[in-house]
């Protein structure tokens, strides 16, 4: 991690969660602080599979990927909190409320989200995201993760 801006490059995304092509949702991380918050930034482009069917004549990021650029974020954050040096750890969805969608995202849009821990009671954590593309909300949510041993997951 960068020590300038506590940046973290998508080859170090890739250590510490398990997402790949095509369901890697976040290309960079800005402003991470471990346990607490970051801004997941994500590119978006017209070579992406989702935009064949989504639409066609009019390709929309569908708020479900939004939602999971939310979420891998917040994984992030989660993982970079730990001190674990193995990674150990898999973040699992359990709720998301309060969603809300503002503005269609398209492609050549870089989607910046922000994703704080409200609270974290051992193995469960609650974030908001809010994601923007330049100065405007696209998009946000409250959502609660589980954080278990990949030993524990199989």
């Amino acid at each position: 991690m960068s020590e300038e801006k506590n940046i973290i490059d998508v080859k170090r995304i890739m250590e510490m969660i398990p997402h790949r092509y095509p369901f890697l949702l976040v290309d960079r991380v800005e402003d991470l602080v471990g346990g607490k918050s970051a801004i997941g930034i994500k590119n978006v482009t017209m070579n992406e599979p989702q935009f064949m069917g989504h639409f066609p004549d009019n390709p929309i990021m569908p708020g479900v990927l939004i939602i999971e650029a939310m979420a891998q974020t917040a994984a992030i954050v989660v993982v970079e909190g730990f001190d674990d040096p193995e990674n150990d750890k898999l973040v699992y969805f359990m709720s998301i409320n309060d969603a809300r969608f503002r503005k269609p995202v398209v492609p050549g849009d870089q989607l910046r989200t922000h994703v704080e821990k409200q609270q974290g009671r051992k193995s469960v954590w609650k974030f908001s995201g809010k994601s923007y593309v330049d100065d405007t909300l696209v998009a946000e949510a409250v959502f609660t993760a589980m954080i278990v041993d990949k030993a524990d997951a199989a």
